[in-house]
């Protein structure tokens, strides 16, 4: 094994792009457990052509448009500069409100906007969700849990933590009957997920950087090479998923 010539090909891997919220560069790289619900279908249940509808955290947009939604009834929030600066491009020209979304997860939307909101693996603040949901309105949420991806994290960040430990169905369940919500749906799931190269797996962490926090070939590169003799005795690298979903009515204005 030539640690050299190791470095310098998985130095060219970490610095490929990444836009949009798209892995389709990997499709062929890895694989992961499908989940035991669909999210496309699920938000099919409730969604109908003359509901105002707020998908947050729409990354480039990809899913949203898969919806088929009418653009006027549709609105977005993005966090990413990048990924803002694309919608622009990309989702605004169609006639789809836009509004960039910070850390303090507020959404700049007037209240009671909407009938629906979807969040697939967006944090938010429940008291601004149900804020601009309607009466009777239904919030979709499918999150990634705390313990997603620990395994690998374990394995290439030295002294890892958590970052959001306490991310989980229970919590999050309990938190939305405080605030009012009537629970129609729930699921929790922890899939595996594998990688059959290097690429799609330094591809990977270096964009998943809160659950690789620092991570980079050079100082990482020791943890790597242990994590190649895996994938070179096994033919990939295992690592877990952690997935719950959540579909609530919104049973009390704030």
């Amino acid at each position: 094994m030539n640690t050299n010539l190791l470095k310098k090909e998985w130095l060219k891997y970490e610095k490929i792009k990444f836009e949009g919220w798209d892995f389709s560069y990997i499709d062929d790289s890895w694989e992961n457990e499908t989940l035991p619900w669909d999210y496309t279908e699920i938000i099919n249940r409730y969604l109908s052509s003359d509901l105002e509808l707020l998908d947050m955290g729409t990354g480039g947009g990809e899913f949203l448009l898969s919806l088929n939604h009418p653009y006027e009834k549709t609105s977005v929030t993005e966090g990413w500069q990048p990924n803002i600066e694309l919608l622009k491009m990309k989702l605004v020209p169609l006639g789809i409100k836009l509004a960039p979304i910070g850390d303090d997860d507020i959404i700049h939307y007037v209240d009671n906007s909407f009938d629906i909101i979807i969040n697939r693996h967006e944090s938010f603040n429940i008291e601004e969700i149900k804020r601009v949901l309607k009466l009777n309105g239904v919030f979709i949420t499918q999150q990634v849990g705390g313990k997603n991806g620990n395994r690998l994290s374990n394995m290439l960040i030295p002294s890892f933590q958590p970052k959001y430990a306490t991310l989980n169905l229970k919590n999050m369940l309990r938190d939305l009957k405080e605030c009012n919500f009537e629970i129609m749906f729930a699921d929790e799931s922890f899939p595996y997920q594998k990688f059959f190269n290097m690429k799609a797996l330094i591809y990977y962490a270096k964009v998943i950087e809160w659950e690789f926090p620092g991570f980079n070939v050079r100082d990482n590169f020791n943890q790597l090479l242990d994590v190649y003799k895996e994938l070179v005795r096994k033919g990939y690298v295992l690592n877990y998923e952690h997935r719950f979903i959540i579909v609530a009515r919104n049973t009390k204005l704030s």
